[in-house]
């Protein structure tokens, strides 16, 4: 199974659902997310809940990442997380987050379940939703409210609703920037991208909206189609003319140094440090995902 902090794609997966629960497994995602919110309904989510254990084993015993999204209200929140923790769930999704006191008491409950489950504490993590104009005011407290923090998505649909704005790139550029910059202030993942995640009948759209993603700074995004899986994966790996590129950058830059200069130039292009930063990340992030041998 991948470390967390290399996973791309997330994929939505209903609890209720037998049917894609199958699919999910012939996927390539590197994390299956069991929904217990949105595309369960009502009078379902005790029957979802009493699922997860089963569907967790499945999903981690195929070498996949476990995530589950649990419901917002705090009677059905505790409920979901109880039957939640585990060996194999490596995340708790946290819809329409306020704000960090939230989070910490997500955190606190999990103290105890982890505790109960003769887990470690702070096996599971966390990711953060922000969906509304309060959490949106609030993202960076929440990306630092706990060291259980995984990464943080804005959530478009919720979002445009609260705020009475489209879902377009115009209305959802900021948010995604405001994102980015305070994940990265907090050291957590930035997932996402600027759109909507429920537009999956145009691949050539969707793959330029991740590639576009990837530019802007995120890590992974949610995927609710299988198909989206693929593209998310491959967009945010390095093709291998930016890798060849990046290492040769980086070893004129290293034979430059070594001759006492600061900066040197590559293909027309001035070279200092923190270009070069630039290419030792991609070269990591290549690393990640296509390890030698």
């Amino acid at each position: 199974m991948l470390e967390m902090k290399y996973w791309r794609s997330i994929l939505f997966v209903p609890a209720t659902s037998d049917r894609f629960v199958e699919s999910a497994l012939r996927r390539r995602a590197d994390v299956l997310q069991i929904d217990l919110e949105d595309s369960v309904a009502p009078d379902q989510k005790d029957l979802a809940r009493g699922r997860v254990r089963m569907i967790a084993s499945r999903f981690a015993q195929a070498g996949y990442g476990v995530a589950v999204r649990i419901n917002r209200p705090w009677r059905l929140a505790v409920r979901d997380i109880e039957a939640s923790v585990g060996q194999d769930v490596a995340v708790l999704t946290l819809p329409k987050v306020p704000d960090a006191s939230h989070v910490r008491a997500i955190s606190e409950i999990l103290d105890a379940c982890e505790a109960e489950q003769g887990l470690p504490s702070g096996h599971t993590r966390l990711i953060a939703m922000i969906e509304d104009p309060e959490g949106l005011a609030n993202m960076d407290a929440i990306a630092a409210a706990s060291p259980r923090l995984y990464g943080m998505i804005v959530g478009a649909e919720d979002l445009a609703a609260s705020m009475r704005m489209a879902v377009s790139e115009d209305s959802l550029y900021i948010p995604n920037v405001m994102a980015v910059a305070a994940c990265r202030r907090a050291g957590i993942a930035p997932i996402g991208f600027v759109g909507s995640v429920a537009d999956f009948d145009d691949p050539d759209a969707f793959r330029s909206r991740i590639r576009r993603a990837r530019a802007l700074g995120f890590d992974a995004a949610f995927c609710i189609h299988p198909r989206q899986a693929d593209i998310v994966n491959e967009a945010f790996l390095p093709t291998a003319d930016e890798v060849d590129e990046a290492r040769q950058l980086v070893a004129e830059f290293e034979a430059q140094v070594a001759q006492g200069r600061a900066a040197c130039t590559f293909k027309g292009r001035m070279v200092d440090l923190p270009v070069v930063l630039q290419a030792r990340q991609l070269l990591a992030r290549h690393q990640a995902y296509c390890p030698p041998g």
